[in-house]
């Protein structure tokens, strides 16, 4: 796909309504968008040590990230081969094996089966043939990421933005803290208002004034997006610098500032709802805005998640169609709605063109 002809963003309309509340269209997005990208799950210093073990879930997956006792990252759907039931209910610390809460089956940390209680009767049955169907994981800039079917490559998609974070950006960062924001919208009406600031000054009164808006300008990669704005002066909340806003196609967003990352991943519970995870990471000589920004960073959230609601009830309402795109504010959400189009092609579901 060309996302570099002006012409096609100058003439471009936004994506059709039905994207937002069609069933067949969001069972596609689990199978065939959501569980092929790379999606920050953790933070690294969740699965640190071995026997460490976090539980999330992918394209409404359950899957379980652990570091076996080699100390290496291991990824698994969180389901027993044997009646489907749950390894791990919740993140675990100094983890043996991990045992199903349904029957009692246990693996270890690689995912062999090496217990299986009251099954010496079951004929031509071997623990040694049974194992947890794994996934993709990987560790990056202090966060874990995972998939869970076939894709694009990690380097792929991150090796060009790790080669635009400024030196030393974000080195020696910690994670400091986590939120969980519900939000009654599709997962896209989310993203879509992530993708522009055109908002800002309507939206965000507080964050209008902390960035200079005038100078706010949006890349185009082929996977990513990158919204940059400069904040000029220091907030409390925010460091003066430069704002790096990442986003990466399917659901993760990196927003970088000196001394500062903020990864978000928006994760669908519904055609109609999503769950946005916030993990917060500081340097050592900018943890003490912490409780500030995470203040700030709940006042900009609620902001958004009252008009992601109230344009949910549009986009489904029956007198909502498409309506135009700003070429100068909104070539974010054009290069999303057009890598969404391109991948619904595939299943010929073109009435969302």
């Amino acid at each position: 796909m060309s996302i570099d002809s002006k012409k096609h963003l100058n003439q471009a309309c936004a994506l059709h309504p039905k994207a937002y509340s069609d069933s067949e269209i969001y069972r596609f997005e689990l199978n065939n968008i959501l569980s092929r990208g790379w999606q920050c799950i953790a933070p690294a210093s969740a699965v640190s040590k071995p026997g460490d073990v976090v539980t999330r879930e992918i394209a409404n997956k359950p899957i379980i990230v652990a570091r076996n006792h080699d100390n290496q990252l291991k990824g698994f759907f969180n389901i027993c081969r044997h009646r489907a039931g749950p390894l791990a209910i919740c993140d675990m610390s100094d983890a043996k094996r991990l045992r199903c809460h349904y029957h009692g089956w246990a693996y270890d940390l690689n995912g062999q089966l090496k217990l299986a209680p009251e099954m010496n009767q079951a004929e031509d049955f071997s623990h040694r043939d049974i194992a947890l169907i794994p996934i993709d994981v990987m560790e990056w800039r202090h966060m874990i990421f995972a998939r869970i079917d076939g894709g694009l490559s990690f380097s792929e998609v991150y090796e060009s933005i790790d080669a635009i974070i400024p030196n030393g950006t974000i080195d020696g960062l910690k994670h400091r803290a986590s939120q969980l924001h519900p939000v009654a919208c599709n997962w896209k009406v989310y993203i879509d208002n992530f993708l522009e600031g055109y908002h800002l000054p309507f939206v965000h009164p507080g964050l209008n004034q902390a960035v200079n808006y005038a100078e706010y300008t949006t890349e185009l990669s082929q996977w990513w997006s990158l919204q940059r704005t400069p904040v000029e002066q220091d907030t409390g909340a925010y460091s003066a610098g430069e704002g790096l806003y990442f986003f990466v196609y399917p659901n993760v967003m990196l927003n970088i500032m000196p001394g500062r990352l903020q990864s978000n991943r928006v994760v669908p519970t519904g055609i109609d709802s999503c769950l946005v995870e916030f993990d917060f990471y500081y340097t050592a000589a900018e943890k003490d805005r912490l409780e500030q920004d995470l203040e700030f960073s709940a006042q900009v959230q609620e902001e958004d998640r009252i008009i992601c609601e109230h344009v949910q009830k549009g986009l489904v309402s029956g007198a909502y169609e498409a309506g135009r795109l700003s070429p100068k504010r909104e070539s974010g959400v054009w290069h999303f709605q057009n890598l969404l189009r391109e991948a619904y092609s595939t299943e010929g579901l073109n009435y969302c063109a």
